[in-house]
This record gives structure tokens, sequence and C-alpha cells, in this order.
């Protein structure tokens, strides 16, 4: 790392060499407890502490809503990473605008997005115009996706039966994410979770999809205390 250290503890130093062996190793950041285990600070709000210290410096970015949300400044992009916008949450309102094909995020700072390892990826995935959208409710629960995750999407105007998808319906004014079956008489859209009934769409109603899951990626489900 070529960065000037100067002003940096010797916590500091570790947590800096850690991120650095670790991504270079695995492709993706550690957890906050996986950075305290190997630096040896037991308290997850510790780690935090050193850990805002360093954003603060410039070395680090962090986002606070993934459990791997910890990167390095000046990590490589490209090659073994991409970088996924978050276009928003899937919930009522407006149908989600879904990037135009050939897009390249990789070079947008602005853009909020998640930066990941290529290879944790289908590799028929890796060079699709990805985008990722923050889950709202718990319709999904038992396909282990849950309020607040992030499911990676590729955009797709049709689905097969038991596909998991992100559909727009214009008499709700909603896009929902739920899995696609085709019937008889219309769609069906099942949740996986037994407290909600399925929705039924006939032939003559508008229904729109707008991608398919490919990833989800879980929100931190432990607090970061002490």
């Amino acid at each position: 790392m070529s960065r000037k250290r100067k002003g940096l503890g010797e916590r500091h130093k570790k947590i800096l060499a850690f991120l650095e062996e670790y991504q270079a190793e695995n492709q993706y950041p550690p957890t906050i407890r996986e950075i305290g285990e190997h630096t040896g600070i037991t308290s997850t709000s510790v780690v935090n502490y050193y850990l805002d210290q360093l954003e603060r410096m410039g070395l680090i970015e962090r986002d606070r809503r993934i459990s791997r949300g910890v990167r390095l400044k000046n990590a490589a992009r490209g090659g073994n990473t991409m970088r996924i916008p978050i276009l928003g949450p899937i919930a009522a309102g407006e149908p989600i605008p879904v990037p135009e094909p050939g897009v390249s995020y990789l070079t947008d700072e602005e853009a909020d997005a998640i930066e990941i390892a290529r290879s944790l990826l289908p590799e028929r995935e890796q060079g699709a115009d990805l985008y990722a959208l923050e889950v709202r409710g718990d319709s999904m629960i038992d396909a282990m996706i849950s309020d607040g995750d992030i499911v990676v999407m590729k955009p797709a105007i049709e689905a097969r039966n038991g596909e998991m998808v992100a559909v727009w319906l214009p008499r709700d004014n909603e896009t929902t994410l739920k899995y696609f079956y085709k019937e008889k008489d219309g769609y069906r859209l099942e949740p996986a979770n037994p407290m909600m009934k399925p929705i039924f769409i006939s032939k003559d109603e508008p229904l729109e999809i707008k991608g398919k899951v490919v990833m989800v990626i879980r929100k931190m489900e432990e607090p970061l205390a002490a």
C-alpha cells in the first residue's frame, strides 16, 4: 500500500494489513467479526471505532448495510471484482429503472453501489448489466431473503416457472419480488412466506418483469455491540 500511514497506531496497521491480505486471497472483504478475531480485538464496537477512524483518514470506504461492507480505497477494480449499482428498494412506488445495456459503472464513484468478487457470480452472469435492489418486507423469508438484504438482478422481460423475479404491477403501482408461475388464466406471484398469500394476475392485466435474481447479499443480522 503506497498511501502514507502517518499517525496510524499498531491496531490501525494490523487492520489495514488484514484487509489487504484477506481481499487479495478471497476477492471480497472480511466481516467485522473476522477483522476482530484476526487482530485480537474481542469487541465489535472497538473494531468499528478503528474502522471509523480509518474511514475518516480516507483509507477505507464502508457500507454499513451489509456485513462485508469494508473496502480499501485503493482496492483494484475491474479484473477480479465488479461494481454493481444499487438502484433503490424493491417496494411500493414507481417502477425501478433498469440500467441500459452496455452501461458501465466501474468508474462511477458517485453511484450507490456494491463491489463483489466476480468469482461469487455464475460465470454466465459476469458480463451482464447487473443491478442491485434493497429488499423491503418479509415475503421471501423462506427463500433466505429478509428485510434489508440486497438482491443482485439481471435485466429480463420474460421468466420461466419457479424463477424469482422483480415484477412491476401497474394495477397496484408497485414493484414486488416473488416466484413467477404462468397459469391457465394468468400468472401467479408466489411469496416464500406461509403467512402471505400469492398474487394472482389475469391475462388481461398488465404485468412487467424487470429482472431475475442471480445473487443475494445478506445484511448483518447481529448488532455491532461489545
